[in-house]
């Protein structure tokens, strides 16, 4: 089945998420504190080892590295335009609005632990990987290990940013589900020049994650998300400007 490996990851990060809000209603908030700031320093190191791929990996080619920054900026303006992360905040303010029921709301927390996890969980190689290999063969491999390491922190996120992590399990069903839905008409493009690039610029995005984690600046995360789709397309330009200049 080739939602099998999504459907395990979801589950994961339902009793991860569970475990974490179960325990960080018993935690004191210099704790809980001190989770959001490990939870931080992780995604720190997570986005500088994605992103270093671009200089490291042996896929990466000359002009690649310019390519994510273009990818990157126009993106971004892209997802400015599009008002891409006030619209998930609203989301999350929206579930935060029907799970209160009259208790105070905290649009911001829910929205914080829902944009946060989503990105976590599915800016990724394993993600991409991992969903190619489910629906392609029907290999968990991948996506098991993945489910693992989401059920740690989805743990983490929890006890530190609240039940707006249960959200992203939709996330997770929409981006890996769509993506092992879809193999087949992805053979032929998910090469290893493209999942690089997209997971270089997933580091990148990663460490402005990190800086909100770290309050340390408040970044509009979810408006940098065009350049995963733009990533690969500006690699392809830049291979194509590299054999016109021979």
């Amino acid at each position: 089945m080739f939602l099998s490996g999504t459907l395990l990851n979801v589950a994961t990060v339902l009793i991860g998420t569970t475990i974490g809000l179960l325990a960080g209603g018993r935690l004191p908030p210099r704790m809980q504190e001190s989770l959001t700031t490990g939870t931080g320093f992780f995604t720190v190191v997570l986005g500088i080892s994605m992103a270093m791929r671009i200089f490291t990996d042996p896929a990466a080619l000359p002009g690649h590295d310019l390519a994510i920054l273009a990818a990157l900026l126009v993106g971004v303006a892209v997802g400015e335009l599009l008002r891409l992360h006030d619209g998930l905040e609203w989301l999350g303010g929206w579930f935060e609005r029907r799970l209160a029921r009259g208790e105070e709301a905290r649009p911001s927390r829910i929205a914080e632990g829902f944009i946060t996890a989503s990105l976590v969980f599915c800016v990724g190689p394993l993600t991409i990987l991992g969903s190619l290999q489910n629906g392609l063969t029907g290999d968990t491999t991948l996506l098991a290990t993945k489910s693992m390491l989401d059920f740690v922190t989805s743990i983490a996120f929890a006890a530190a940013l609240g039940p707006g992590v249960y959200l992203s399990v939709l996330t997770i069903l929409v981006v890996q589900g769509g993506v092992s839905g879809g193999a087949f008409l992805l053979t032929d493009v998910m090469d290893a020049p493209t999942i690089l690039a997209i997971t270089a610029a997933g580091g990148i995005i990663l460490l402005g994650v990190a800086l909100r984690l770290l309050d340390l600046k408040a970044v509009r995360v979810a408006n940098f998300l065009p350049a995963l789709v733009l990533a690969p397309i500006f690699a392809r330009v830049a291979d194509l400007v590299r054999g016109w200049l021979g």
